[in-house]
């Protein structure tokens, strides 16, 4: 019987998209694994690849259609021996209930979960399961074993966004509560009435984007439902300075050129270890712990806000780190970054001191449980450990803190464990 062509949810952040283009028509014969649509999510173009051979029956969806449900019809697929007056029999599909939503720089990465999806089916012996082609050599790239992946494609076949998400969807899916337990949010007067207030004034109405519409929901309900403290401290970067410049002019003839944000990162990384307890996530009703350092950056792109993430951080020297957070910055502005390189994490970097600010407060981004906001580098009279008046650079630093998961002498402790690193940088090498 013909087979429904659905929206799929290309990250586990997205609920709705824009059909951009489709790359074959009706009456076009496809095989699993080719690329048929180019789909706009919140973040960016992701091509949508087949799931099962056929031929193209009806595209329901025409290309340009904005605010495409996740899991509403798009196209039905003809299978062998079918034509077209086959259709007319075919059910439409039920979009899904809401699946997840994200957060975006100081903000929020996925936190629910869809219904689940039929295990994909395997042979007697359990060694083979079914996947598309390019879901297979992700799966490998990732070193992830597709046997326990649930697939949402067609009879359970595991597609592209099964594996990109697999890990993500894993750590921090859970049960969001019912819309009668949910507490309801305080709304903000609606386009039309702020409108009326400039009835006499000139203005421009700009449309959101899916990126702007996220952030904005994402960050009102993060500051809303996690009860941030703050914890500000000042690190004088001097001898870090000092190191950083004896260290570039070594590395100069191989072309790498070590950041201040680069030491920052290290320095975070390795606090997390020395500090386990604030290497954790908020799930619902537990606190994950995590081992690994998986530290997230905000970078700024045109229109938002990306946060890459750094895994393993801790065990990476601070020109593999310099290397990987010029990529990962450089493809986030051309919105590239894949899923699982902008979620995860639990903890967040937002540096706005080479902008001139000297301090500020950032939002967490949930799940995870703190962001550093870091202020610039400027010289300031300090009082040296002999008593006497000095200049030093100062750089002033404010850790956002989810007091849900970590108390303040808890965040102190671990601030002062960054603190530590940064002002004495050689302790990063040992």
């Amino acid at each position: 019987m013909p087979i429904n062509i659905t929206m799929p949810a290309l990250s586990p952040t997205m609920e709705e998209g824009t059909l951009a283009k489709w790359l074959v028509k009706e009456g076009d014969t496809v095989q699993s694994g080719d690329v048929m649509a180019e789909i706009e999510t919140d973040k960016a173009t992701m091509e949508f690849e087949a799931v099962d051979e056929g031929v193209i029956g009806k595209i329901v969806v025409p290309e340009g259609t904005e605010g495409v449900k996740v899991n509403a019809v798009i196209a039905i697929l003809l299978e062998d021996g079918e034509d077209a007056s086959a259709i007319s029999d075919t059910p439409t599909a039920t979009p899904a209930a809401a699946v997840t939503e994200e957060v975006v720089a100081a903000e929020v990465a996925p936190v629910a979960t869809q219904a689940p999806a039929p295990k994909a089916p395997a042979t007697n012996d359990g060694t083979r399961v079914f996947a598309s082609p390019l879901a297979r050599r992700i799966a490998a790239d990732k070193g992830l074993d597709l046997a326990n992946i649930t697939g949402s494609g067609p009879k359970g076949r595991i597609v592209k966004a099964d594996v990109e998400n697999a890990t993500a969807t894993a750590a921090t899916a859970m049960q969001p509560p019912s819309a009668s337990e949910a507490p309801s949010m305080p709304q903000g007067a609606d386009a039309e009435t702020v409108k009326k207030m400039y009835a006499d004034r000139e203005y421009e109405e700009v449309k959101l984007d899916g990126m702007r519409k996220i952030i904005a929901a994402r960050l009102t309900e993060a500051k809303q439902t996690v009860p941030h403290f703050y914890l500000r401290r000042d690190i004088r970067l001097d001898a870090l300075l000092e190191f950083r410049s004896r260290l570039n002019k070594t590395l100069e003839s191989k072309g790498i050129k070590i950041s201040v944000n680069d030491f920052i990162i290290k320095a975070s990384a390795l606090a997390l270890q020395d500090v386990p307890d604030c290497n954790a996530v908020w799930a619902g009703d537990r606190i994950l712990k995590l081992a690994p350092s998986d530290v997230a950056v905000a970078v700024a792109i045109k229109g938002g806000l990306f946060t890459p993430v750094l895994r393993d951080s801790h065990l990476k020297t601070l020109s593999a780190l310099s290397a990987e957070m010029k990529d990962l910055a450089a493809r986030a502005r051309d919105r590239k970054l894949m899923p699982h390189e902008y979620q995860g994490g639990s903890f967040a970097i937002s540096n706005l001191g080479m902008m001139g600010i000297d301090n500020f407060d950032a939002v967490i981004n949930p799940p995870q449980a703190s962001i550093l906001a870091v202020g610039a580098g400027t010289k300031k009279p300090v009082v040296n450990a002999d008593g006497e008046l000095g200049i030093a650079t100062v750089m002033s630093v404010t850790l956002s803190v989810d007091h849900r998961v970590i108390d303040g002498a808890l965040g102190a402790t671990f601030l002062a464990a960054i603190a530590g690193y940064l002002e004495e940088p050689l302790s990063m090498l040992v």
